[in-house]
């Protein structure tokens, strides 16, 4: 999850893809990122069971979504900008 606690928006960046979406003042992204490997590992991740690296910048916060691809959704689990890369899986719950 990533929440904006401040008073202006914030810009949620998501790599390797380079999207990038606003998140309004006190509102929370769900970044759901889905992995191909068996073994569960995360390509690109500093650490190999760790599918996440967060980033933080004045007005911007990086996340880099170390699998196949992402999906992104409020606290309810409803898409924000609903749209998947080819071959990935079904949206599952945030975990």
């Amino acid at each position: 999850m990533v929440s904006n606690d401040g008073e202006e928006a914030l810009d949620l960046m998501l790599e390797p893809w380079g999207d990038v979406h606003g998140i309004l003042p006190n509102e929370t992204c769900v970044v759901v990122t889905h992995s191909l490997a068996g073994d569960g590992s995360w390509p690109g991740t500093q650490l190999g069971d760790e599918p996440f690296q967060v980033d933080h910048r004045p007005g911007s916060v990086t996340v880099w979504a170390n699998g196949h691809c992402f999906h992104l959704s409020d606290r309810t689990g409803k898409e924000i900008e609903p749209y998947v890369y080819g071959g990935c899986p079904a949206q599952e719950p945030a975990l």
